[in-house]
């Protein structure tokens, strides 16, 4: 089996077009259609459904699509096995994502001590919602994330990596500072969220829904983006927001902001860590996820 034909299959069903499927693997349209028709001849029956206006694989498709993913993450193994047989350092580039909770906290740090480790692997890291991460990592733009929720997503398996607090954040001197407030309590404060997309903002939504609230019974007056947005926004005294604690560690520290909780929630999420189904991991990924596991908390 020409496994090259295997990956221009698999990459026109994943980014379901061929000409994006030939910008992924760097190569012309025409060369992708003739692999992809190669690969129908041999086969005898037709994998891709071009009728519509995406690209969509037949059952015969979806079928070997499973098998294919499998074969292209044994020889990527195969050839990493070899490549490392003889016990050399780690190295080469690892691309990572984080969405801006982990992002701007702990995965840098990690990162930066990890490099200290291992001065061979070059390391680029991503900071995104959520939603972005994971696509990103389905499409195997990035070889791992770390992102605050746990999204469905056929491309992308997920595994618990560390848990982060939430905490009502308030301007300093607020009536709601360094207290335990009621729903009614919220429900009455103007509320800065974050865009949709961003786990913190799932999490949330998720947590009030067990109390049979939703965010539309609150006084939410902005939507401002990411972690960063909304933890200015309050730092200047124009509302509350819902933000990992580890984001405000500096800002607590310093009097700049103040935390609250809301009685009857326990906004605790779980990071995961996400990987690309079926995909063989570099050495360089292997070895920063066993790295990272033993710095965070169990």
């Amino acid at each position: 089996m020409d496994t090259r034909q295997l990956a221009a299959f698999c990459a026109v069903v994943e980014r379901k077009s061929f000409s994006q499927a030939a910008d992924r693997l760097g190569v012309t349209q025409p060369a992708v259609s003739l692999q992809i028709r190669s690969l129908e001849q041999r086969l005898g029956t037709q994998l891709l459904d071009r009728s519509g206006r995406r690209v969509e694989p037949t059952e015969a498709g979806l079928r070997l699509y499973a098998s294919a993913q499998k074969l292209l993450a044994q020889e990527e193994q195969l050839l990493r096995d070899v490549a490392g047989a003889d016990g050399s350092t780690v190295g080469g580039t690892l691309e990572l994502g984080a969405s801006t909770g982990p992002g701007g906290t702990v995965v840098p740090l990690l990162l930066c001590e990890f490099g200290e480790h291992h001065p061979d692997v070059r390391v680029r890291l991503t900071v995104s919602d959520t939603q972005s991460v994971v696509d990103r990592v389905a499409d195997r733009e990035l070889e791992l994330g770390a992102v605050g929720a746990a999204r469905r997503h056929r491309g992308v398996v997920f595994e618990p990596f560390f848990r982060d607090e939430l905490v009502l954040a308030v301007p300093p001197g607020h009536a709601f500072a360094g207290r335990t407030i009621s729903l009614d309590d919220l429900r009455s404060a103007p509320l800065i969220v974050m865009q949709d997309g961003a786990g913190v903002r799932q999490v949330i939504e998720d947590e009030l829904r067990t109390v049979g609230v939703r965010l539309r019974d609150l006084d939410v007056r902005a939507e401002l983006g990411l972690q960063e947005s909304v933890r200015s926004a309050v730092a200047a005294g124009h509302g509350v927001t819902f933000i990992s604690r580890t984001a405000l560690d500096a800002d607590l520290a310093a009097g700049t902001i103040a935390s609250a909780r809301v009685r009857g929630l326990d906004p605790v999420r779980e990071i995961f860590l996400v990987r690309s189904s079926g995909r063989a991991e570099t050495r360089a990924a292997q070895a920063f996820v066993d790295f990272a596991r033993t710095r965070l908390p169990s």
